[in-house]
């Protein structure tokens, strides 16, 4: 591994092809949880390699490469959600109605394909909110930091992905 990213480092193609060949499925599944769909997702894997080519000289060898890599990704997507925002992450809590609770076992019907689609079809607010909390493990603290909104909205925008993923599995299994 070293040696590929002193490859890296030195800005030698085989050794960047390689780390996308090695590396490209797994950092493309983090794509794909904040994209819309599959071609946003390489849109942002292939920024994000870029990122990684750039930033690979100040990867310090503490702690794992892959999760230096995860990070860059994930930071990757959430700065191209910023500069691709086409709906406001901010609603109206009016907007949203129905309170559903999520009392049901459907989550033990669907393959790991059936979620990531649900994820994928969550408006871009919340499913930027539901990844980085529920799957990446960040605060609502570093999320309102990292998107630029209120700890408040942050909260909310989880509480309202939850209940849309609740409601869309019901209606799906209905």
């Amino acid at each position: 591994m070293k040696n590929l990213i002193d490859g890296c480092i030195k800005g030698k193609h085989l050794a960047r092809k390689e780390l996308f060949r090695k590396y490209r499925q797994m950092l493309l599944g983090i794509c794909l949880r904040y994209a819309r769909d599959k071609a946003e997702a390489e849109d942002i894997l292939l920024e994000g390699f870029m990122q990684i080519y750039t930033k690979i000289g100040s990867f310090s060898n503490e702690g794992s490469f892959e999760g230096w890599m995860k990070k860059v990704m994930v930071n990757t997507a959430i700065d191209f959600f910023r500069k691709n925002r086409k709906e406001n992450i901010h609603q109206n809590i009016d907007d949203f109605h129905e309170v559903v609770s999520p009392d049901f076992d459907a989550f033990n019907q669907l393959s790991a394909k059936d979620i990531l689609t649900m994820i994928q079809l969550m408006p871009q607010g919340y499913r930027i909110v539901f990844n980085l909390f529920a799957i990446e493990g960040y605060s609502h603290k570093e999320i309102a930091e990292k998107l630029q909104i209120s700890e408040s909205t942050s909260k909310s925008q989880l509480r309202k992905a939850r209940i849309w993923l609740v409601t869309k599995l019901k209606s799906s299994y209905e």
